[in-house]
């Protein structure tokens, strides 16, 4: 099905013109997701244009591009992948057989995975838990390698890059800095959450993570039992729900306990603005229980 979805839309961008027209000149990068596009933007400046296959308010597991996203990959120098996300486990050859002149990064390669346990989404398997861009620790270390990719697309650039990516390194080590101030003295708190998506800042800021979702299911009765206990119990003063998905459950958690329905944002094309709203989010919620 996969497949055939994939050939109806290169049929669909032979057959009709992209409603986007790629300027003169113009150097495309794709990216998995919109963070992604936020650090090359801050390294190259505007010397790429970035196609974001899965725009903000999409689900990244499961999502299926559009004509124009592939249209604009056919023209892409390079493309950055996530490495672990489950829409790119359905498409990701596709792509590279779209365009196989392009040249790839998986920032998957780049960080210290958590794959003890497979990460399981929406009844796929994925190698690892994909969401480590909302660490600033992560950030970092894909920050890095994507300033090493743009070196070699634009090696004439290479001095800028070097610039700009210093410059983006300071505002990441002074946000890794204050998470580590900050939730310094929590060491070892839990918090709970919709979708598990934030188990790389816990790990990384010695946090507890505990997911209403489990393995893509909802929760059973009996679970949801539990989860309103150990809100009462550990007397957790917010539930997050990232904004793409259901709040149902976690807004009935809230109800019957009190605590307060804190909406994310980690697929926001502003890293930076979105990843400090969270940590700050964690901290008022951390320092109430």
């Amino acid at each position: 099905m996969k497949k055939i979805s994939f050939l109806l839309l290169l049929v669909l961008i032979v057959s009709c013109k992209s409603r986007h027209i790629n300027k003169p000149g113009e150097r495309i990068i794709t990216v998995s997701i919109a963070p992604f596009g936020y650090f090359v933007e801050a390294i190259a400046g505007n010397d790429f244009s970035v196609n974001v296959m899965v725009p903000p308010g999409s689900d990244p597991h499961v999502y299926e591009p559009v004509p124009e996203q592939i249209s604009r990959l056919r023209s892409s120098e390079g493309y950055i992948s996530n490495g672990y996300l489950g829409f790119e486990m359905a498409w990701l050859d596709r792509f590279y057989e779209a365009n196989p002149g392009m040249k790839k990064l998986n920032l998957g390669e780049s960080i210290n995975p958590i794959s003890s346990e497979e990460h399981h989404e929406h009844g796929m398997t994925e190698g690892a838990d994909p969401h480590y861009w909302v660490s600033p620790k992560c950030a970092a270390s894909i920050s890095q390698a994507i300033k090493a990719f743009l070196d070699e697309l634009n090696p004439s650039h290479s001095g800028i890059y070097e610039k700009n990516y210093s410059l983006l390194m300071e505002k990441i080590t002074a946000l890794d800095s204050r998470a580590d101030s900050l939730f310094s003295g929590l060491r070892g708190k839990a918090f709970m959450i919709y979708h598990p998506n934030l188990a790389y800042l816990a790990r990384d800021y010695g946090l507890r993570e505990v997911a209403v979702e489990s393995e893509g299911k909802e929760p059973s009765p009996s679970q949801m039992k539990e989860l309103i206990d150990m809100v009462v119990r550990d007397s957790m003063k917010a539930i997050f729900v990232q904004r793409e998905f259901d709040k149902r459950n976690a807004r009935t958690i809230a109800g019957e306990t009190g605590a307060e329905l804190v909406i994310i944002d980690p697929l926001s094309a502003d890293w930076y603005s979105a990843t400090s709203e969270i940590i700050d989010d964690l901290y008022r919620s951390l320092i109430k229980q």
